[in-house]
């Protein structure tokens, strides 16, 4: 288990005790979350569905690969975002994505950027990468910031990316080198 605190936030990697915290936090924010990510059917916002994919990415954490981890409000064991080191890949690359989420009702609380934070002073000071990447949709005004005040820099624009809800949308990649941290 890793854990990282902060002022705001704490965060824990996830295990599968917290499937049924991490399934609500799912199922609460299905629509939110939905707005800049392909909404799933039914059968993802299950624990069945969840306690699957904790279980797959304990399993990638104990390869080196991916780093899941649990967002807490601080003083508290309030579930209330999620955040990942994935694709990680060692040298030549020695680069890795971070991808997060957080619960519609703690938006805007600096919750997100001092997450992101915590999982780039991990991601350079404990696993030595030399650079993180970012995808984000341009129309995330609220997740652009959080990349661009964490010290990740906008590195161009990829067309028609992903497919979500029926459309290939543009995302931004931002990336941010061990060297400028």
């Amino acid at each position: 288990m890793v854990f990282l605190e902060g002022n705001r936030c704490y965060l824990r990697t996830l295990e599968e005790a917290d499937v049924s915290a991490f399934t609500r936090l799912v199922k609460r924010n299905k629509r939110y979350w939905s707005i800049y990510e392909p909404l799933h059917d039914d059968e993802y916002y299950t624990e069945s569905t969840q306690r699957k994919k904790i279980i797959e990415s304990v399993q990638r954490m104990r390869l080196n690969r991916e780093y899941s981890f649990a967002i807490f409000a601080m003083g508290t064991s309030d579930l209330v975002g999620h955040i990942s080191i994935y694709s990680i890949k060692r040298l030549p690359f020695s680069s890795a994505f971070v991808g997060y989420s957080i619960d519609k009702r703690y938006i805007g609380q600096g919750i997100a950027s001092e997450a992101l934070a915590l999982i780039v002073k991990f991601s350079f000071e404990d696993l030595s990468m030399h650079r993180i990447e970012a995808y984000v949709s341009p129309n995330n005004m609220g997740s652009v910031r959080v990349l661009e005040k964490s010290g990740f820099e906008r590195e161009g624009l990829l067309r028609k990316l992903l497919y979500i809800n029926g459309y290939w949308e543009d995302h931004y990649l931002y990336a941010f080198i061990n060297d400028d941290y």
